[in-house]
């Protein structure tokens, strides 16, 4: 690596606190919301984003938009900027997303939400953190290559795509649908959207996720008459005492995963009745499962539908059961990919430490990439205010992740 190019960049890279201000500034200010989250989609805010790509030299920029005939827009915008390095043959890809989630009680906001405001080394907002942060290192990184003359050793692409908040359908799912040639197999992809307060952590594998939906149908009575009914909240009740079991019967432990076991919790309650006095014909509760990859979702489906099928028996009701969400891990991005080892050493480089790969209970956009036999990793350096009133972001560290991904443009991958 050529340190002397290095530190020309880490030094501009220092001078940015401003940019970073302004970029916030500017894009806090664009509500980028999903027709699901009650929004008009993102359109406005790609233009802004286009808008400053275009004051940078990339030799590509490149629309892929998603028809969506549900925003005014009638699409749905994602943007491909190139800068080409010393080898145009690979390239170092930056995926962020421009939608954000909304801002829940305002009354919890200390600040107004679409609105970036200052305090010291916070900048508060929607989208501050999730994942405005992202974009921002990535563009600075490509900035301070421009601005000092240096050409990064490989292509340096950001991706810069839409709906990553509501499932990813018009947003990367579509890029790779339709421009799957843009990406190779040995490229650097990264997607600083996970991670931790000290960057120490990069994500490459995640596990299943499965969502059960148990509808309990029993007989409505009077609370003083059980004998004359069938009461489906003791049954559902039952059943989830049961489903803990799950634990036990799928109990294999993997220490890349945090926690590192599957887990199978129950989570949302629907109500049933309004008085106390009236035992419940009718009961809906919900599970949450994520299960490592070692085991299969149709076998915990079996397992799952022969335990409700007990519970009938034993109490007179009916369980219907549902998936509203049932997605298989995909394969993990191994821990010798490329990606993996340009993060460690430009960790180690830069913060004296050493990064460690995990895995996680979460569903990632990386999934999509890794169904396409495409090893990227997620990694960023995060306070974990993604979807909380009073986001914020740290300007350090949208400095410091810049500098880790200018480090990996000027190794010799």
């Amino acid at each position: 690596m050529d340190n002397t190019a290095l530190q020309k960049i880490l030094e501009r890279i220092d001078s940015y606190k401003n940019e970073t201000i302004e970029i916030q500034k500017g894009l806090t200010a664009i509500p980028a919301l999903s027709p699901e989250n009650g929004g008009t989609g993102e359109k406005e805010k790609s233009d802004y984003i286009k808008s400053l790509l275009e004051k940078l030299s990339f030799d590509s920029i490149e629309e892929i938009d998603a028809p969506d005939p549900r925003v005014p827009a009638g699409i749905r915008p994602n943007l491909i900027a190139v800068k080409k390095g010393k080898n145009s043959d690979r390239t170092i890809w930056i995926m962020s997303h421009m939608d954000v989630v909304p801002p829940g009680d305002r009354e919890k906001w200390n600040t107004e939400p679409y609105e970036a405001v200052v305090d010291r080394d916070k900048i508060y907002g929607r989208g501050t953190e999730d994942d405005q942060q992202g974009f921002v290192s990535s563009y600075l990184a490509v900035k301070a290559f421009e601005e000092e003359g240096i050409t990064p050793e490989l292509n340096i692409g950001l991706v810069i795509v839409a709906d990553e908040e509501s499932g990813s359908k018009f947003g990367i799912q579509h890029v790779i649908k339709e421009r799957k040639e843009l990406f190779k197999s040995d490229d650097i992809i990264i997607i600083p959207d996970a991670g931790d307060p000290e960057g120490v952590t990069i994500e490459v594998a995640e596990k299943s996720i499965l969502w059960i939906k148990c509808e309990t149908q029993g007989k409505q009575t009077h609370g003083s008459t059980p004998e004359k009914g069938k009461n489906a909240h003791k049954a559902a009740a039952h059943f989830i005492v049961k489903m803990n079991e799950l634990y036990k019967a799928y109990d294999k432990n993997d220490p890349l995963y945090d926690p590192p076991i599957s887990t199978f919790e129950p989570t949302k309650k629907e109500n049933n009745v309004d008085n106390i006095n009236t035992i419940p014909g009718s009961d809906t509760v919900y599970f949450d499962c994520r299960i490592l990859p070692d085991y299969s979702i149709e076998e915990i489906k079996g397992t799952v539908r022969k335990w409700a099928h007990e519970i009938e028996n034993e109490f007179g009701v009916t369980i219907n059961l549902t998936f509203p969400q049932s997605e298989s891990a995909p394969p993990p991005t191994s821990v010798d990919a490329p990606a993996v080892g340009a993060l460690k050493n430009a960790i180690k480089d830069l913060r004296n430490v050493d990064a460690k790969t995990i895995g996680i209970g979460g569903g990632t956009v990386a999934a999509y990439f890794r169904r396409a036999n495409l090893p990227a990793v997620c990694w960023c350096t995060l306070e974990d205010t993604l979807h909380a009133p009073n986001e914020f972001c740290l300007i350090k560290n949208v400095l410091d992740d810049a500098k880790i991904f200018a480090h990996i443009g000027l190794q010799t991958l």
